[in-house]
């Protein structure tokens, strides 16, 4: 997480190309200015989100999108970063089932690995880390849309919350307390687990 933050801070726009006045530019020139400064950090969000294969595809179809939809673009409201996730964000709830289904498919693999293996040394490690990503993987399926848009927003894009109020198009009171939520939700969740594997 640390070195996706540190890139997109390497990448970070310069203050005037953070409000561009799309409606009014040169499309041509305005998106591949937009493509060059954030094409690399919306991949590395999709990719996190619905893998590399799809995450290709869905960072072209935003910035075709955010073409078709320049003029609704405001820059006097948030800088077009937010905006851009935004659109990103809504094309990935596209997604939603094969996401969720993805983690409850790696929950049942993890699940019979582990019933089926011996318990010495390196497998010990490693089926506790299997524990784990499975506990993390149902945590997240069990998360509303928005919930997980929120957590995933935060985490592995790296906005701020006032940005994923703007992609998200909610007030930012109602981000930090849904990221709240959320993660209250989920150590409750890896709690459980791990008392019940106790048990």
């Amino acid at each position: 997480m640390e070195e996706r933050r540190a890139d997109q801070e390497q990448r970070a726009p310069d203050a005037d190309e953070t409000r561009p006045d799309l409606a009014n530019a040169e499309p041509a020139a305005a998106f591949a200015a937009l493509f060059d400064t954030y094409a690399h950090a919306l991949r590395g969000y999709l990719a996190g989100r619905v893998g590399v294969d799809v995450a290709d595809d869905l960072v072209a179809e935003t910035f075709l999108v955010a073409l078709r939809r320049r003029a609704s673009y405001d820059p006097t409201q948030a800088p077009v970063r937010g905006w851009l996730y935004g659109i990103a964000t809504n094309l990935v709830r596209n997604h939603v089932r094969t996401e969720v289904r993805g983690y409850r498919a790696s929950a049942r693999v993890f699940a019979l690995r582990e019933a089926g293996t011996d318990h010495d040394g390196q497998i010990v490690d490693r089926l506790d880390a299997q524990r784990h990503t499975r506990r993390l993987a149902d945590g997240l399926a069990g998360l509303t849309e928005q919930e997980r848009d929120v957590l995933l927003l935060t985490s592995w894009a790296g906005l701020e919350p006032t940005e994923v109020a703007v992609a998200l198009g909610v007030p930012a009171s109602t981000v930090r307390s849904r990221l709240h939520r959320v993660r209250h939700k989920l150590q409750a969740h890896l709690r459980t687990n791990e008392e019940t594997r106790d048990d």
